[in-house]
């Protein structure tokens, strides 16, 4: 199958990027953390032999560049990075996927009503980081008695390091962000990616629970209803964005489908990949069909 990779100038630094398969309206994909990296991805590719599959690792993080300066850590200009990479690529026309911190990028996008989107795909995000936050919080809670009671001190101390702290965290994680037993290969790249990354650092905040970056006052859910686009939720059953926040989504975007996947945490692209591609392959087809 046909792959290009390359880098695109950003801002005065260079962010690579991977295409894979050469035929089809494009699918573009905007990964997650903010700080992951494409590697968790790698699935979707599997969608190439269908249409072209665009990777992208956001500037910062990956094998993009990554320069020391936190004045680019803002949403509005990975928001305008986008529009950079579309351009470079020639991606006119385009399918968007955005996954977790994607899918907040993703919904920040298409709220400058760009040209040219004929499909969004929402995976296991939010329209707002106060309800993720809250319904991880619930997750947190269902943990066993002692592990959660940990958590709650290690984080009202800041002691995010502590041995005891991370593997309470790693037990979450095991329910609720990837179910596999080991992770794959390149799940463990994008952790370690996660791994200091200034990005994540800035935008978010020490883990996934305690945000203290711009991101923690970010809500889209009363704008939801200007994405004019044919748009699919998908989300794991036992996300770490649970579905009650793939329901909102689902509900505020006019003509929006949902799909529950019931043996996934937050990357059922990785864990029930077969049934995930079919199901966005088939929505992607039916939306190209719809517009002829």
């Amino acid at each position: 199958m046909n792959s290009e990779e390359g880098f695109i100038p950003v801002d005065s630094h260079r962010v690579w990027y991977r295409k894979v398969g050469t035929s089809g309206t494009p699918l573009l994909l905007l990964h997650g953390g903010p700080g992951a990296g494409h590697d968790y991805l790698e699935p979707l590719g599997g969608l190439a032999s269908e249409r072209t599959v665009v990777f992208f690792d956001q500037l910062g993080c990956g094998r993009s560049d990554q320069p020391d300066d936190p004045s680019l850590w803002r949403i509005d200009r990975f928001v305008r990075e986008v529009d950079i990479v579309r351009a470079a690529l020639g991606l006119d026309r385009v399918h968007l996927l955005g996954q977790s911190w994607g899918g907040w990028l993703g919904i920040e996008y298409m709220l400058t009503q760009p040209e040219g989107i004929v499909s969004l795909t929402l995976a296991s995000t939010s329209a707002s980081i106060a309800q993720f936050v809250a319904e991880a919080e619930k997750l947190k809670a269902a943990l066993p008695p002692d592990l959660y009671r940990t958590m709650q001190r290690c984080e009202a101390a800041g002691d995010y390091r502590n041995p005891d702290y991370e593997a309470a965290v790693m037990v979450f994680y095991r329910r609720h962000l990837c179910r596999l037993d080991p992770w794959p290969e390149c799940v463990q790249r994008s952790i370690r990616n996660l791994d200091g990354n200034a990005v994540y650092a800035t935008l978010n905040g020490p883990n996934e629970f305690v945000v203290t970056g711009p991101l923690k006052d970010w809500d889209r859910t009363d704008r939801l209803g200007e994405i004019r686009v044919p748009t699919l939720v998908t989300v794991g059953r036992h996300d770490e964005i649970p579905p009650v926040c793939a329901e909102v989504m689902r509900d505020g975007i006019p003509g929006a489908r949902m799909e529950v996947f019931e043996h996934s945490g937050h990357m059922a692209h990785v864990e029930e990949t077969e049934r995930y591609l079919a199901v966005v392959s088939t929505f992607l087809r039916d939306v190209e069909r719809d517009r002829q």
